[in-house]
């Protein structure tokens, strides 16, 4: 954890001080001193490189810092790690260190200390464990997903999308990020009209008015409904229009009526955007024309065979991209560099944008267009999630019962729930196609992922509810308090924590001390997935040691005191890992 190898890199600056007065660091005579950039106090003990061997015999901790540390003092790195080693101060945590290979440089744990100091630390943070207290330099991030289309319903990849957005934004903001959450609608062009057309024919079909539905027109179920929903409430009094007024009018009302089911369906699965972005208003402002404006005083655009060009070559793209059409129309392109021209404006240090993945050609074009505006490389992160495949036991669905059409992400809702949703949706990297079994994300057994990890966290409550009617916690009527209320009343000191000498209990908490690490990636690398992981893991490992300890044993007052808490705060973290999926921690299944 966090915790640990900061205090593991403070201890071996201070080796490597007592090293250099003790003569130990030859080679080059006095380097650090003559170049005292080069010391550990300019460096900066935070950052060095520990990681966690996969094997044991490894130690708990190993760092290859001293590969590249060794020239500065002219050495090998394994005698640099060796001057290192034979200097390291004494402290508790540790309890041996050793040089291996080339250079490493192995941290063998004193297993109390590490069982004490992890599991004070969750207890304290309780439900800020995890998360950063750190504050990045370039903080405020904003995350633009789901996107749809509002000429329809969502289909089950925009679920996906959802899914990974929100959970995103959850772990940017706990590893120390300001997130804002946004839905770009692209309700501009002649996909509205085609719309709005579909809706105007159904209409007057449904009352044996004459009608014709365009030819590239959306013929889904969907289109039928809402015309039937026009003609309970009106009637047929919208025939005396004129047709192009008919299809104005329905374009708007279809409009209003599918984008707020968007939202209904959305906060069904618990995400709430901060921002819903118009790509009318892009239009509407001038905001496209200001954008072109930008980059051509930038000497990014050039005109040539009467059309306006964006000079994305110069940026790494194949070829440059037309902006403005010879017929003067801006392309899909030009609205969306003015749409990001407004999110640099709106002071985002980075703008994370989640893509299906038609959308991957896409990509070199808009970070093009954002280094173009922005004068930063790096400033757009894009990230190109794959399909989804609906399965049902085993084997593909490919339509709805209902309808006969697509299964909507509506109905996937419907049938699963938000928590299996969200987390079958999270459980693969975004760049793996997605199998989701919905009898499988039904079933209550633990074949079922999300089933298994939310009855551990159950599991942990019902153990905290018996040990409080065996009157071991409080009171036994505190056996009907939320289990935070009743865990809060759980303590143990450390003479008790120290009895947790087990290996299916330091296994567990050596787990748990792995959050704040695994938020940290998760963050690093725009891939909740891996809390999906590490809740699984979590849920697995406490499983086990629940079956290897005896957790209330009236006979061991002090070991069941220490396991208890251990108890406690393997729910603690199992929540909060939950929490940031946003999934829920049920506390009786």
């Amino acid at each position: 954890m966090r915790t640990i190898t900061d205090r593991l890199g403070k201890l071996v600056a201070q080796a490597e001080r007592t090293a250099r007065e003790a003569g130990r660091l030859g080679g080059r005579p006095g380097a650090t001193a003559d170049r005292p950039e080069e010391t550990f106090e300019a460096v900066g003990d935070e950052g060095l490189p520990f990681e966690r061997p996969k094997r044991k015999e490894h130690g708990d901790f190993s760092t290859s810092f001293a590969m590249s540390r060794a020239r500065v003092f002219g050495l090998k790195p394994r005698d640099y790690a060796q001057a290192i080693v034979d200097s390291m101060p004494a402290d508790p945590l540790i309890e041996r260190v050793e040089v291996a290979g080339p250079g490493f440089i192995n941290f063998y744990l004193n297993q109390s200390a590490v069982v004490r100091d992890v599991l004070l630390e969750i207890d304290e943070r309780g439900a800020e464990y995890g998360r950063s207290s750190w504050e990045p330099q370039r903080k405020r991030r904003q995350v633009e997903f789901v996107s749809a289309n509002p000429v329809g319903p969502m289909h089950v990849g925009h679920g996906r999308w959802a899914a990974l957005g929100d959970a995103l934004a959850n772990v940017l903001a706990a590893a120390g990020y300001d997130v804002e959450r946004e839905f770009y609608i692209n309700d501009y062009g002649n996909q509205m009209k085609i719309f709005g057309a579909s809706v105007e024919a159904r209409y007057c079909e449904l009352l044996g008015a004459a009608h014709e539905f365009p030819e590239d027109g959306y013929g889904g179920a969907y289109i039928t409904e809402i015309a039937q929903e026009i003609v309970a409430a009106d009637g047929d009094k919208h025939l005396a229009l004129s047709r192009e007024e008919r299809i104005e009018l329905f374009t708007e009302r279809a409009y209003a009526q599918v984008l707020e089911h968007i939202k209904k369906t959305l906060a069904g699965m618990g995400v709430i955007f901060d921002v819903w972005f118009s790509e009318r208003t892009l239009h509407e402002s001038g905001a496209i024309e200001k954008a072109i404006a930008v980059l051509r005083q930038k000497g990014h655009v050039h005109d040539a065979e009467g059309a306006v060009w964006l000079k994305s070559t110069e940026f790494g793209d194949d070829k440059d991209r037309v902006l403005i059409r010879e017929n003067g129309e801006p392309t899909y392109l030009a609205a969306d560099v003015a749409y990001h021209a407004d999110k640099l404006a709106r002071g985002f240090d980075t703008i994370i944008d989640i893509w299906g993945a038609d959308h991957h050609g896409y990509v070199k074009r808009m970070e093009a267009a954002v280094e173009a505006l922005s004068g930063e490389k790096g400033r757009l992160k894009v990230i190109i999630g794959q399909l989804v495949n609906v399965l049902r036991a085993g084997e593909p669905v490919r339509m709805s019962k209902r309808t006969g059409e697509m299964i909507t992400f509506e109905e996937l809702l419907d049938e699963v729930g938000p928590d299996a949703a969200r987390y079958y949706f999270l459980m693969r990297n975004t760049d793996s196609a997605l199998d989701f079994d919905i009898d499988l994300a039904k079933e209550q057994s633990n074949k079922n992922p999300v089933f298994y990890v939310q009855y551990g966290h159950a599991r942990i409550c019902s153990i905290l509810r018996k040990a409080a009617t065996d009157g071991l916690i409080g009171e036994p009527s505190d056996a009907d308090l939320p289990v935070a209320e009743l865990a809060a009343k759980i303590a143990a000191t450390d003479e008790q924590l120290a009895l947790l000498r087990g290996e299916a209990e330091y296994d567990l908490v050596s787990h748990l001390s792995r959050l704040p690490e695994e938020l940290e990636e998760a963050a690093a690398f725009l891939a909740p997935f891996k809390l999906t992981t590490y809740a699984y893991e979590t849920a697995r490992r406490f499983h086990n040691f629940y079956e290897k300890c005896r957790v209330i044993a009236p006979e061991e007052p002090n070991l069941t005191a220490a396991r208890l808490f251990l108890v406690k705060c393997s729910r603690q973290v199992l929540a909060n890992t939950l929490g940031l999926l946003g999934v829920s921690a049920p506390e009786r299944m």
